[in-house]
């Protein structure tokens, strides 16, 4: 059919006389134009019924479909394109309802916390629910996630980069698995006197297995979380001025790093160290904090007599054989592998040598470990 002459058109117009769906729009035009859907449908080749569909809103416009009603109408094919846009867009925002706010709730949460490492180790459960996330994440850290980030003051270095957000979060979950424990009051002077006898547990790997219950007895809880992608954590003690708890990782399932880090968590206890210590054992720049210098110092006199190892590193260097190294530890009371862990830290030997005695720890304490570890 032909367009009568002077028909109004919108060609005449920069955009639709009034908002509404696509449909709408060209029912108005083909008024406009006298035309019906049968019109239209042979003027650009297509089916009757998918005319009709296209105005009912049951088939969306394509490009190509926008090209030939810009033809069929003297239009431009971004006029139909951006029309069926927004009007999708309009259908999506109604059906979603609150779709906008969970989006914008998830997103927070995604930015602030390792929501998937989380949801995979099984401390947030999955859920497309925002509102269910958000109070699985107030339940984990103990409050609002964006608070408890800003006020827990965390004593590391960022020098490899650890995610703040990913380290608070292991830190409410050591929290969390440790409050279910039941131990008595704590007392430091108790522990204190008390650290000659957890010094005795360190001539054998096995002996780990009885570390926790140990602990316990003196008021202090103990537990083994695998540290979150990217947090680069050996320990941490909290809650020192109550009830203690010690994490540790075992990122280095070792009998040399397990007895230091341990200890030198205690030794931030025992010194009476009160912010919450979260310790990258590695990280140079936090050998340098005065804290962190003092509770090292303290670790490794407790484990080795300092003078002693010193007047056997002169007598038997530069060559260390594992017989020299078996015959002093054995003499200090401790597993040969804590000895060659510290040789290691002081470069008295290479990290290489002799790694056989660096016995794993890990199968003795199963049952102190975060049951989501994997």
């Amino acid at each position: 059919m032909r367009k009568p002459e002077g028909a109004p058109g919108m060609r005449d117009r920069a955009q639709p006389t009034r908002a509404g769906s696509p449909g709408e729009i060209i029912e108005m035009e083909l008024a406009e134009r006298g035309w019906s859907q049968r019109d239209l449908a042979e003027i650009m080749g297509r089916p009757p019924q998918a005319i009709s569909e296209i105005i009912r809103g049951v088939k969306q416009i394509t490009p190509e479909t926008s090209l030939e009603l810009a033809q069929a109408f003297g239009t431009s094919a971004e006029i139909w394109m951006n029309m069926e846009t927004t009007y999708r867009l309009q259908l999506a925002r109604r059906r979603s309802g609150d779709g906008e706010s969970d989006i914008a709730t998830r997103s927070r949460l995604y930015g602030m916390l390792p929501i998937a490492d989380l949801i995979r180790r099984g401390w947030l459960r999955a859920t497309s629910v925002a509102d269910d996330l958000e109070r699985d994440t107030r339940h984990l850290l103990g409050g609002d996630p964006e608070t408890m980030i800003a006020a827990i003051s965390l004593r590391h270095s960022i020098a490899r980069g650890p995610e703040r957000g990913a380290q608070v979060a292991w830190v409410s979950r050591v929290r969390q698995l440790a409050h279910i424990q039941e131990v008595p009051p704590f007392s430091r002077e108790t522990l204190t006197r008390a650290i000659p006898t957890i010094r005795q547990l360190a001539s054998a790997p096995e002996q780990v297995a009885e570390v926790p219950s140990l602990l316990q007895s003196f008021g202090v809880r103990f537990i083994i979380v695998p540290q979150l992608p990217r947090t680069y954590i050996d320990g941490v003690l909290c809650d020192a001025d109550s009830a203690p708890i010690i994490g540790l990782t075992l990122r280095y399932d070792r009998i040399d790093a397990f007895w230091f880090t341990l200890m030198h968590e205690l030794a931030h206890l025992v010194l009476g160290h009160r912010t919450l210590h979260l310790d990258n054992l590695d990280d140079k720049e936090q050998r340098r904090d005065a804290q962190e210098m003092e509770a090292n110092q303290q670790a490794r006199s407790w484990l080795i007599d300092q003078c002693a190892l010193d007047a056997w590193v002169a007598r038997t260097k530069p060559s260390f054989s594992r017989q020299q190294i078996e015959h002093f530890a054995a003499t200090q009371q401790i597993h040969p592998g804590i000895l060659l862990g510290q040789l290691m830290v002081d470069e008295t030997v290479g990290y290489r040598h002799l790694r056989g005695l660096l016995s794993k720890v890990s199968p003795y304490l199963e049952d102190w470990s975060d049951p989501d570890r994997h």
